[in-house]
């Protein structure tokens, strides 16, 4: 998948933007604040209808205007065009989105449509932020490559959500307890298989780019599932109950999941530098999405905001080469040209843009 045609309106400080991007990579160049970072950003909302920046989509609104609309015609392996749409408005709460002239049935199905890797400056936080980044790293994965993940991953928030509910009354009644468990159980043992599944198939892919990358060895990828590995989720859930009763919530199983990444048996964070910790990250991500392409579903979007930051020209070159070889469409930001100007295997076919001051014009 990839965007021939992406316009704007009123999104942040791009008023009026009408682009049409290279199907391969895309260098934007200009200086901080001119609007490099808000152009990924909604590509970014095309496909998840959040952003990366703010956690309220009217902040996205430009001063003054009263809404924004971000439209992109995307095309598919198969060469056909798919409209996509979003819009927000001062005057509503809800966000409009359409696809193909339609309200998408779900988050889930537009997600599907237009997978998206962000390396950013924030990516950092899938090594030192919480279990939480790193589980949605899992997912996904899992989810674009496993059809059967996203519905047993469903199942199994609905009924965490009902125990959970339940844990926290006065009275339980113990039938109701006994159902919910036995779903967490089974929809829970599937997520963890999925995941886990999932990352064994991802670590030989992500050995190979990050030996590329850098000369970094000993990285480990090691899932840990949630709970005891030495008893089944049903059994861990009914010898847990009285703690889970005083806490009001459940303590151990796949919403408790972590990916650790070490390196000679010590958590990487603690380890490598910022440029290292970002090669890794660089690796885990272009890994997801070699394996996405590979699985024969559909070429992800890399959106590379500020690419130079922590890298020297050489780990530049490498990244850039490890792209061009995956062949997805890429948006590369830089505030310095020349950052950029490294020795391409197809030149050619690469796009240029100048920003500045919300205005985006195409450069030779």
């Amino acid at each position: 998948m990839s965007i021939r045609r992406l316009r704007l309106q009123n999104f942040r400080n791009l008023e009026a933007i009408d682009l049409q991007p290279a199907p391969g990579l895309n260098l934007l160049c200009g200086a901080n604040g001119s609007g490099k970072t808000s152009l990924l950003e909604a590509i970014y909302l095309l496909s998840l209808v959040r952003s990366f920046r703010s956690k309220k989509l009217k902040n996205l609104i430009a001063h003054a205007a009263t809404q924004f609309t971000v439209f992109a015609e995307l095309v598919g392996s198969e060469g056909r065009d798919y409209p996509l749409g979003i819009q927000r408005r001062t005057s509503l709460d809800e966000t409009e989105v359409l696809l193909r002239g339609q309200r998408p049935g779900s988050l889930a199905e537009l997600a599907s449509q237009l997978p998206v890797q962000l390396i950013n400056p924030d990516a950092f936080r899938l090594l030192e932020g919480g279990p939480k980044e790193r589980r949605q790293f899992l997912d996904w994965g899992a989810f674009h490559v496993e059809p059967g993940f996203i519905h047993a991953w469903q199942r199994f928030q609905r009924a965490l959500k009902q125990r959970n509910s339940l844990l926290r009354h006065a009275r339980i009644d113990p039938l109701q307890l006994d159902l919910w468990e036995k779903e967490i159980a089974q929809t829970g043992e599937a997520v963890s298989r999925y995941r886990e599944d999932y990352l064994q198939t991802l670590t030989p892919l992500f050995n190979h780019l990050l030996e590329r990358l850098s000369n970094l060895d000993a990285i480990r990828l090691h899932f840990q599932r949630g709970w005891d590995k030495n008893t089944d989720l049903a059994e861990n859930l009914l010898v847990s109950r009285g703690k889970d009763r005083e806490q009001g919530f459940t303590q151990s199983g796949p919403q408790r999941a972590d990916l650790r990444v070490s390196i000679a048996g010590r958590s990487a964070i603690e380890v490598l530098s910022r440029g290292q910790q970002k090669l890794v990250v660089s690796a885990l991500k272009l890994a997801q999405g070699e394996l996405l392409a590979r699985a024969g579903k559909k070429q992800c979007i890399y959106l590379i905001d500020d690419l130079p930051a922590e890298l020297d020209r050489n780990h530049r070159e490498v990244f850039c080469r490890v792209l061009e070889s995956q062949g997805s469409q890429v948006f590369i930001t830089s505030v310095d040209a020349e950052a950029l100007d490294i020795d391409w295997q197809y030149p050619e076919k690469n796009l240029w843009f100048h920003v500045e001051q919300g205005q985006i014009s195409p450069k030779t």
